[in-house]
């Protein structure tokens, strides 16, 4: 045998005696033993043996062909099956029965043995992150005994986990979030769309809230939305600011869900690209800086001008492209107004930061060739949302969002003396 091979067979070996070790630790509960067990591969099926017939000779109260002083016997053995590491494997399972009451009795580590769980969560990390199901096998480990790969059980054991998720994430609690700020923005996959809530918490930290499935942004389904987000714990009778691209559905869904207190302020990047529309091409780049530079200026008197005297100009060039410039103006001013622009204008003034969540999202749901229904559709997004949650990172300015919440209520309180006014 060759230095290298040597080295490389004595690096196996110490390894496999750790392992043992571990697994043989006095101080390791029976539990924990077993999961570790599951996760080592072929070692792990003489582990299995072991504690198998270790509990067979608790059962039985001595070695084999020991018939004293126990009612349990020793029963042979039946064909079965363990799962270890991300497959199954076939075993042979030692049989106990009782004489007194000719029943079967259960070997409890087998049971626990055969639990598909982590076999359910290996599937769903892998395929998430990118093994299609038909190359699930070949990803694999390679044992000879290993049964239970092919692209159907993998579809078993993906769709088993991936329901887990989309459970959990439907349900969690939601109480526990002080949430200032909300994105709202809908995500297609074919011709159904996911819109989906990115809730901002007062400390800054990204809270993917939940999503909807819906054909469009109507208004009655934001309502409901909302209300089921509300009716999970989300603090709805506090300010809180809304950031969406314009959609009138979500728009009007949010007015009736939050009344008078309703803070909406308009994505300020789609307002303009909506204004570029309508002009010719070789003019949108002068109007791009020219929308930019009004949109950048700090206070709402200096930002509105701006844009009144852009809007002049634009009467003699285009009058649609004054209608949509003029059509929810205050709104895309609304940090301006509340006179915190300079300090969260990066993170608030456009829907960027839902629409990254979104760009993420297709970098899981983007393989998906066909998408078969709506049980399909709301597990892939779920468990998506779910991996990319856990990377999101606090937004810019985070440490003015309590002024923020302050900027908003004394906004939402002189709007309703002006109402009470009129």
């Amino acid at each position: 045998m060759s230095v290298k091979l040597y080295r490389k067979a004595r690096r196996i070996n110490v390894r496999n005696r750790r392992v043992e070790e571990m697994v043989q630790h006095p101080d390791l509960e029976s539990e924990s033993r077993l999961s570790m067990i599951q996760m080592l591969i072929p070692l792990g099926l003489q582990a299995v043996e072991d504690v198998l017939q270790k509990e067979v000779r608790r059962q039985v109260g001595g070695e084999r062909h020991d018939r004293t002083g126990c009612d349990n016997k020793r029963w042979g053995q039946n064909p079965g099956s363990v799962c270890l590491g991300d497959q199954k494997l076939r075993i042979n399972v030692p049989r106990v029965r009782n004489m007194r009451t000719g029943k079967e009795v259960p070997l409890q580590s087998y049971r626990r043995l055969q639990d598909p769980g982590h076999l359910d969560e290996l599937a769903l990390a892998r395929v998430i992150n990118g093994i299609s199901q038909g190359k699930y096998e070949r990803a694999a480990q390679k044992i000879p005994e290993t049964f239970g790969i092919k692209k159907s059980s993998v579809s078993r054991k993906f769709i088993r986990a991936s329901a887990k998720r989309l459970e959990e994430f439907s349900n969690r609690d939601l109480s526990g979030y002080d949430i200032v700020a909300i994105f709202i923005d809908g995500k297609f996959f074919a011709e159904n769309e996911m819109v989906i809530a990115l809730g901002v918490t007062i400390t800054g930290e990204k809270v993917i809230l939940g999503f909807v499935e819906t054909s469009t942004e109507n208004s009655r389904v934001c309502k409901a939305f909302l209300n089921g987000l509300k009716e999970r714990g989300l603090n709805l009778d506090q300010e809180i600011l809304f950031i969406i691209d314009g959609g009138k559905g979500i728009h009007k869904g949010i007015c009736e869900v939050m009344g008078d207190s309703a803070l909406i302020a308009r994505c300020q990047w789609h307002k303009r690209e909506n204004v570029l529309g309508y002009l010719a091409k070789e003019r949108r780049d002068e109007w791009k800086r020219r929308l930019q530079a009004a949109y950048e200026q700090t206070s709402y008197e200096q930002a509105k001008k701006a844009l009144g005297a852009l809007k002049q100009e634009l009467k003699d060039i285009n009058i649609s492209a004054v209608g949509s410039l003029e059509e929810g103006m205050d709104e895309t001013l609304m940090l301006q107004r509340l006179g915190m622009f300079e300090k969260l204008g990066r993170s608030f003034k456009t829907t960027n930061c839902i629409e990254n969540v979104n760009k993420g999202l297709e970098l899981y749901t983007g393989r998906v060739c066909r998408w078969q229904n709506s049980d399909q559709r709301q597990r892939w997004v779920a468990t998506a949302l779910l991996e990319i949650e856990p990377r999101l990172r606090v937004v810019m300015g985070y440490e003015h969002l309590k002024e923020l919440r302050e900027a908003m209520k004394r906004f939402v309180a002189a709007r309703r003396k002006q109402e009470i006014a009129a």
